[in-house]
């Protein structure tokens, strides 16, 4: 049987608009641009200059390589947009930015980040539950930053509110060439029989 797999040539990524407490988010984001880059692989984000965002999108920008941003008109000023990228979509709204974000990738990572980083993880880790997408979702756990996320997640698999499947569906890796590599590997799962695939 052939392989389901589709080239992977950009990948959202989902992280702080703050820096954080360690040095090591910034290096992981780096990290990442660079294998990014290696792989020639578009980098699509949330679209601000600053934090761990702005890290990762002037990385790949140095390196030679492509960044999207997509940014609300709310936050374009409160985020401080970026002013140098490839390309920069500013929407009327969050969900506008969201699914634009989707439509624009083939897979989605989350570098360590705040409430929105975990907000937009969820939806489109959602929404491969749900067969909306078929695109690998994963996290990039620096310095142990979602080990507590990755321990209540298992707990809420052993209380059977996630079937293991869906639980696997979020891939979790420490580096990031690892983690890219599986994503290029990936398999779209089975949409669900009660799911209609005209509508993903």
């Amino acid at each position: 049987m052939k392989e389901n797999i589709k080239p992977i040539k950009s990948l959202c990524v989902y992280c702080g608009s703050s820096p954080g407490r360690l040095d090591a988010y910034a290096e992981s984001a780096r990290i990442l641009a660079e294998a990014l880059v290696r792989r020639n692989i578009r980098l699509v984000y949330g679209g601000a200059s600053i934090g761990v965002m702005g890290e990762v999108a002037d990385h790949v920008l140095q390196l030679g390589g492509e960044v999207v941003g997509v940014i609300p008109k709310a936050l374009a000023h409160k985020e401080v947009a970026h002013n140098k990228l490839t390309e920069l979509h500013v929407t009327k709204s969050m969900h506008e930015r969201k699914t634009m974000m989707a439509e624009l990738s083939d897979g989605f990572i989350a570098l360590p980040g705040g409430i929105g980083t975990l907000e937009e993880l969820f939806e489109i880790w959602t929404w491969a539950q749900l067969g909306f997408h078929a695109k690998p979702c994963g996290l990039l756990n620096v310095e142990g930053y979602y080990d507590s996320l990755i321990r209540f997640l298992d707990h809420v698999q052993a209380e059977q509110f996630v079937k293991p499947h869906q639980r696997a569906m979020l891939i979790v890796e420490n580096e990031a060439d690892v983690l890219l590599d599986r994503y290029a590997r990936h398999q779209a799962p089975a949409v669900p029989h009660w799911v209609n695939k005209d509508e993903t």
